[in-house]
């Protein structure tokens, strides 16, 4: 088996890296953080790479996960409503809930356009809160197509809301 080099076959795989993790968090700077801690990883490891059947591979894995996981989080991050909030919803005007009545209704058709696996994952996950297990066990996938799946019903609301709103811009 061939000897792995940390400089010369896992460091020129950080750009790659880079962008799965800017594909899936959309932040450079959390992408940034994703390859610094798969990297981090992937050194902690260094004892097992030459059971790795793919040293690339498992560092797209790793990012990917990582990815995903600080995606999660950073969706899961609530805001206290505090009293002020409160009043501020309140005061929003007739134009405002109709604003947000259209962009609510638009979402839901888009959701309804989806294929129906990725329509019944989003509904499970987002609306009804299952965890990806749960999802895996009731339509019986594995975890990992759940996960591809609901990120790929997300990707399809998002880029054709988008459209959507920008559309005459």
């Amino acid at each position: 088996m061939q000897e792995i080099s940390f400089r010369d076959d896992i460091l020129p795989l950080k750009d790659k890296l880079f962008r799965l993790a800017l594909r899936i968090t959309f932040d450079r700077a959390e992408a940034e953080d994703v390859v610094q801690d798969t990297m981090i990883r992937v050194w902690n490891k260094r004892e097992e790479w030459t059971q790795f059947g793919s040293i690339e591979a498992y560092c797209l894995t790793v990012a990917k996960n990582l990815a995903i996981d600080r995606s999660q989080k950073k969706e899961a991050q609530n805001v206290e409503l505090t009293p002020e909030m409160e009043e501020e919803s309140e005061a929003s005007g007739p134009y405002d809930q109709l604003i947000n009545n259209e962009r609510m209704s638009i979402i839901h058709r888009l959701i309804n356009e989806l294929p129906e696996k990725q329509r019944l994952i989003m509904q499970l996950r987002d609306i009804e809160g299952e965890s990806y297990k749960e999802i895996a066990k009731i339509l019986n996938l594995t975890e990992e197509q759940v996960k591809v799946n609901l990120f790929r019903a997300r990707q399809k609301v998002k880029q054709r809301y988008l459209e959507i709103d920008e559309y005459g811009l």
